[in-house]
Order: C-alpha cells, then sequence, then structure tokens
C-alpha cells in the first residue's frame, strides 16, 4: 500500500477526523506494542483503513477502543485509539508490505541502498519486518504468505513486461494482495458474508495504488532511469485515467454489498477521498478551503443550517510542563509535516510545511447536506 489515501481534515469533520485518528494512532501502538518501537515508522494511511473496516462491521458494544497514553505526536495528551485484531492485522499487512518495498529499493540499488553497509542493515531490517507481520498476521489468522507471494510475482512480471503489455497485467498482484487483506476484515468482524465484497473492493483499490503510484512518480522514474509500469507498456495517461475512473466506480458498487454497522468513515475514505486521490494524482484538484483562516462556527448563511456549538476549551499548561511538551514535539515530525496541539493552550495548529489537498467536494454529490462529514445520515447513494 502506497499511502494514496491521504485525507484533508478540513473535509472529515471533528467527529470523523477523530475516529481516523483512532485508527492511525491504533496502528502506530499495535506495531509498538507487538514489535518494538522502530517498527512504527512503517505507519501509513493506507494500512488504517484495515483497521476502519473491521471496525466498521464489527458488532457495536466490542472492545475495539481503549484510552492511549500522552504521546509527543498529540501534544503530550491522552487519546481514545483503535485496539484489537483490526489493528493487528493492518500492522501485520504494513509490515509485510514495508519489509518487500524495502528488498525492492534494494534489488534496484537506490540512493544510500547502493553503499553495502546500508544495504545489509536494510537488508537486515526488511527480513525482520517479514517474519513480524508473518507471525502477526497468524496471530489474527491471516497468511501473509499471500503478500509474499505477490510481491514475488511482481518482480517476474516486471522483468517481462513491455510495450503492449496490458496494464491490469502488471497491476495483477497489487490487487491481490489487497483483495486479501480487506477480505479477511470480514472475518476479524465476524461478518464472512461480506468477505467477497470487500475482496473485490480491496482488488480495485490495489489497481488504484499501483496506478496512481505509477502516474506521479512518471516524472521521476524518468530522470531515475527506473521502471515505471507507463514507461514500460507504453500506455497513456488518458489509459491509466480510464482504469482509476473505473476502479473507482467499482469500489463504490461492491461497498454497496457490504453489511457494515457503521459506514460513515470507510465511505468517506474509500468514496470520496479516494476520488480526491484520484483527481490530485492526475492533476485535477486544487484546494479551495476558506475555513482554516475564518470563523468556523460563523453562520452558513441565511436560511442554513444553526452553526455547531465550539467545542470545549482545552485544558492549559504552565510555562514549565509546556517547555517540557515543546522539546518533545521537536524531536518529531508534526511542527513541520503534520498537525499538533499547542504545547500551552493545547490549540490544534497546522504544521509550518502543512498543504491542505484539495479540500473541494467531499459531499459534493450529497448536495450540500454534508452527510459523510457529520454524520446525519443521509444517504447519498454513491
Amino acid at each position: 500500500m502506497f499511502g494514496i489515501v491521504r485525507p484533508c481534515r478540513h473535509r472529515l469533520g471533528e467527529n470523523l477526523k477523530t475516529q481516523w485518528m483512532a485508527h492511525l494512532c491504533g496502528l502506530c501502538l499495535a506495531l509498538r506494542g507487538d514489535h518494538g518501537q522502530f517498527a512504527r515508522v512503517v505507519t501509513n494511511y493506507d494500512g488504517l483503513l484495515i483497521s476502519v473496516l473491521t471496525e466498521a462491521q464489527a458488532a457495536p458494544g466490542g472492545e475495539w477502543r481503549r484510552t492511549a497514553g500522552p504521546c509527543p505526536l498529540r501534544g503530550m495528551r491522552s487519546a481514545s485509539v483503535a485496539q484489537g485484531e483490526g489493528a493487528r492485522l493492518a500492522a501485520a499487512v504494513s509490515l509485510v508490505l514495508a519489509s518487500a518495498k524495502m528488498r525492492d529499493h534494494l534489488a534496484d540499488g537506490d540512493g544510500l541502498l547502493a553503499r553495502r553497509p546500508v544495504a545489509l542493515a536494510a537488508r537486515r531490517v526488511a527480513t525482520n519486518w517479514g517474519r513480524a507481520g508473518a507471525r502477526t498476521g497468524s496471530a489474527v489468522g491471516f497468511d501473509t504468505a499471500v503478500l509474499v507471494d505477490a510481491v514475488d510475482r511482481q518482480i517476474g512480471i516486471e522483468t517481462l513486461a513491455g510495450p503492449g503489455t496490458p496494464l491490469l497485467t502488471v497491476t495483477e498482484p497489487t490487487e491481490s494482495a489487497t483483495a486479501a487483506a480487506f477480505a479477511h476484515t470480514a472475518v476479524l468482524a465476524g461478518r464472512p458474508a461480506n468477505a467477497a465484497p470487500l475482496a473485490e473492493a480491496g482488488r480495485l483499490f490495489g489497481r488504484l495504488a499501483h496506478l496512481l503510484d505509477a502516474v506521479e512518480d512518471r516524472a521521476a522514474d524518468a530522470a531515475a532511469g527506473a521502471w515505471n509500469p507507463l514507461t514500460a507498456t507504453g500506455a497513456s495517461v488518458a489509459e491509466a485515467r480510464r482504469l482509476a475512473d473505473d476502479a473507482l466506480h467499482g469500489i463504490r458498487l461492491a461497498l454497496r454489498d457490504v453489511e457494515f454497522t457503521d459506514a460513515r468513515l470507510a465511505h468517506v475514505l474509500l468514496v470520496h477521498e479516494l476520488r480526491n486521490s484520484v483527481d490530485r494524482a492526475f492533476g485535477s484538484a486544487s484546494c479551495s478551503h476558506v475555513g482554516s483562516h475564518g470563523n468556523p462556527y460563523a453562520p452558513v448563511g441565511p436560511g442554513g443550517p444553526p452553526s455547531p456549538p465550539p467545542p470545549p476549551e482545552p485544558p492549559r499548561r504552565g510555562l514549565l510542563a509546556g517547555c517540557a511538551v515543546w522539546v518533545g514535539l521537536g524531536c518529531t515530525c508534526q511542527l513541520c509535516c503534520g498537525e499538533y496541539h499547542d504545547p500551552w493552550s493545547g490549540e490544534r495548529k497546522p504544521g509550518f510545511c502543512q498543504r491542505c489537498d484539495n479540500c473541494d467536494g467531499c459531499c459534493d454529490c450529497c448536495e450540500g447536506c454534508n452527510c459523510c462529514c457529520d454524520g446525519c445520515g443521509c444517504d447519498c447513494n454513491c
């Protein structure tokens, strides 16, 4: 999985943003709990979809959340995070695919990995991650061999691919891997009837992941002389876009056949945000959200819905406690690359380099009702 679903937090709304962060933190903590601190570096946005899908199907009342202690990435504040087999499956998949990606870079001799000492250390890390992912996968009943097999077949397919090779031949191993991971969430949630439609959604998600990675990396791969599916097969960007749009439509149809307990977050990520990811990769999206610089609780306009009440003000820290948290934040990438809570006021602030990706159109099919963002419950039938 390549991290293609990168939701703009302004679009998610406060409720779904909190849920999304719970799964992201849950994946990170599952990696740490089973495999140590260093394993947390494989935390990725697409991996958490496994956790989201598992919880979305699960019967209510299960122990799918816990309260985690303070973390520098949350401004040293506690939070409710996802736990259980869904988070552990997400961790297993993330480890195995990260191991495969590192081995792929090793085979290509990319960057520092061309140096023998670095390559030896990286190979050891990749081997350990692969074994760790297999152990965790086995613990939740998932055989990660299907992922390893897909990676091995991918290498062979890329070696033989040339002008005229269908793009879908190249994307097939990725499709098979993601189909297996998505389908197993139905097993963990106790809904075996969901396995088939989720496998279809996962297969198409894998296709999208491969296509968007190829489109986004095409120029860089050409400059570096690296292998790229579009260049190798001679396929056009227009053909890739057609396949991507077909995959988006197929995912929407497959999700309609899945019996969810609470589908809101899964729907936003796999329908709306995935569509935004496609638009972003093909250069047909732009960000125009205006709420971050104005009053988010201002009235919408005459006749509009009432403004939501502002959230409770977070507790403030003293000077010394705030300084201590600031030092902790300085050791992370949150100050630059994400959002962080001000160590003194608790106010959420964007990182210095953060940019909002395509904040338009989250619920454009819902005619402005914001059903996917605030959970009003309407069905936009998409």
